[in-house]
């Protein structure tokens, strides 16, 4: 077996895939697994060429390394900057060892072989989204020869291996133990796909960090996703499904969320959580937010978690059979008691009661998250819906329009109590698909019309599914009453306030029925429509 003092000094030809490790390079920033890693390596015979920190550490654990500076003629200098670029190094990873006129380039020169890189890079991420991080403490961050031996390993993969991930260590020595120090070619281009990967979402981080200093529409959008969650199946059972989330995304639909108790979360589940959860994120009081196919069928605040629940509940118990229900704080006994007659596929709350998760004991199938994120949202994260060859980008409709931006059209001002009303059902209103009409009363959703092709429609779908009378509600239409017709059939049923962006040209129609119904009107300047 070749040890680390026979470790050869020139290459030899060798067929794809027929490298035997003889001599290694290891240079991490996240040395978690390193030194067990290197032990494994040294074990084998292997030699260990490392850098600064990572030799450091591996010296202090009493395994002997060789220094970059050695192999390649040429010392680390500018604080760390330089340390691996060098042709020695380069060569030796790109060479083709089936290739004669490679091979005798490499004599010429005097290369060493270098069979197998360990490399991962410095934390841009992490240090990117400190609190008051400097912008030259990012730059320092952005690796430069850590991508360039990975990707010159990974694109000669044949000859040369890339490890970029403490989870593949242990795999990795494995195959060497039992293979008299090789690798096979289909483990050397899975190693390859994984490298490329890895940079490919270190480049993605550091292009987005200088975007976003300067663009909100860049000419070249840079995003990566890595998988967090293998579904069981799609949108339906023949199709397949993951949850990835946006890598530098600050939070994501799941962060710092805690399952307790119930089955896998499926597609919809989270397509329904992702709806229920911006809608919940409108209020500050209590609030419970019932979601069924994406549209919120419930929608409530109270002074307790309880009354948002009923309230919410109340709006349309039958669509939400099956559904998503969310709120804002703590979960207690006598709230789950009140939910536990009801199926519903998730329950998520701001923590739960020992006593409230007891009460759900006999309920097996159902997904109890416990919400722990605290930080902000990514409000102000564009909008990126894929379309065929292509994504459509937005802004996120994150406005909370104030009454001084709103003008009153009708003759009767609408009251405080309606004033209030009117923003509860604009803020609900927003996240409804459309066509939208939403009723309230008191802080809690009445009737909901969504997704109609027709406005009017949409308004006598919202009066038929109303569970209470319709008299003293207000309406939030997300865009403009085309006709007068839709208008007249919510004041017919007692709307008394209405709020829509405005902008028909028969402006003046909807308006006069209203006055004539002696409701008050605003116009809110802005549409809401979510498609």
């Amino acid at each position: 077996m070749t040890t680390g003092s026979e470790a050869p000094t020139g290459l030899s030809p060798c067929a794809p895939g027929q490298v035997q490790v003889a001599r290694a390079l290891l240079s991490v920033s996240d040395k978690a697994g390193i030194v067990d890693f290197a032990r494994g390596l040294a074990e084998l015979g292997i030699e260990l060429v490392s850098t600064g920190g990572t030799a450091a550490e591996l010296a202090a654990a009493g395994i002997e390394v060789r220094a970059i500076g050695d192999l390649t003629g040429f010392p680390e200098i500018m604080d760390g900057r330089v340390k691996t670029l060098h042709p020695k190094l380069y060569a030796s990873l790109l060479a083709l060892r089936d290739d004669p006129a490679h091979l005798e380039a490499a004599a010429a020169h005097g290369i060493e072989p270098v069979d197998l890189v360990c490399v991962n890079l410095y934390p841009f991420e992490r240090t990117a989204a400190r609190r008051g991080v400097s912008e030259q403490e990012v730059i320092e961050n952005i690796d430069i020869g850590g991508p360039t031996m990975i990707r010159a390993a990974a694109k000669n993969f044949a000859f040369a291996v890339p490890v970029v991930s403490p989870p593949s260590y242990d795999a990795v020595l494995e195959e060497l133990r039992t293979s008299d120090r090789q690798l096979s070619l289909q483990t050397r281009e899975s190693l390859a796909a994984e490298a490329f990967a890895y940079t490919a979402r270190y480049d993605a981080a550091i292009s987005r960090w200088f975007q976003e200093k300067h663009e909100d529409f860049p000419p070249l959008l840079v995003r990566a996703f890595e998988r967090q969650l293998e579904l069981p199946y799609g949108e339906n059972p023949h199709q397949r499904g993951a949850f990835y989330t946006q890598i530098g995304a600050r939070t994501h639909l799941l962060s710092q969320v805690a399952q307790l108790a119930g089955k896998e979360l499926s597609f919809n589940n989270l397509l329904d959580l992702d709806a229920a959860r911006a809608l919940l994120g409108e209020f500050v009081v209590p609030a419970c937010v019932i979601v069924k196919h994406n549209n919120p069928c419930g929608v409530a605040v109270g002074s307790t978690t309880l009354e948002a629940y009923q309230r919410a509940f109340a709006c349309d118990p039958i669509s939400a059979f099956g559904g998503v229900i969310v709120f804002n704080r703590r979960v207690d006994e006598e709230t789950a008691r009140a939910i536990h007659g009801q199926f519903a596929e998730i329950l998520l709350g701001r923590g739960f009661d020992d006593a409230a998760l007891a009460v759900f004991a006999d309920k097996p199938n159902l997904r109890i998250l416990d919400d722990r994120e605290r930080r902000r949202d990514g409000l102000y994260e564009p909008s990126i819906r894929q379309v065929a060859g292509g994504v459509l980008v937005q802004d996120r409709d994150s406005s909370n329009e104030d009454r001084e931006a709103m003008e009153v059209v009708s003759e009767r001002r609408p009251t405080e109590e309606e004033w209030s009303e009117l923003s509860f059902a604009w803020r609900v209103c927003k996240h409804v698909k459309s066509n939208a009409i939403v009723l309230t009363r008191n802080g809690a959703s009445v009737g909901i019309g969504a997704g109609q092709v027709s406005r009017v429609d949409a308004v006598r779908l919202a009066v038929q599914k109303a569970q209470s009378p319709v008299a003293g509600t207000v309406l939030a239409s997300d865009a403009f009453f085309p006709f007068a017709d839709g208008a007249e059939l919510a004041l017919e049923a007692g709307v008394t306030a209405i709020i829509q962006p405005g902008g028909s040209i028969r402006d003046a129609e909807v308006i006069a029925a209203v006055n004539r119904a002696g409701a008050a009107m605003v116009f809110a300047g802005r549409r809401h429509f979510r498609h």
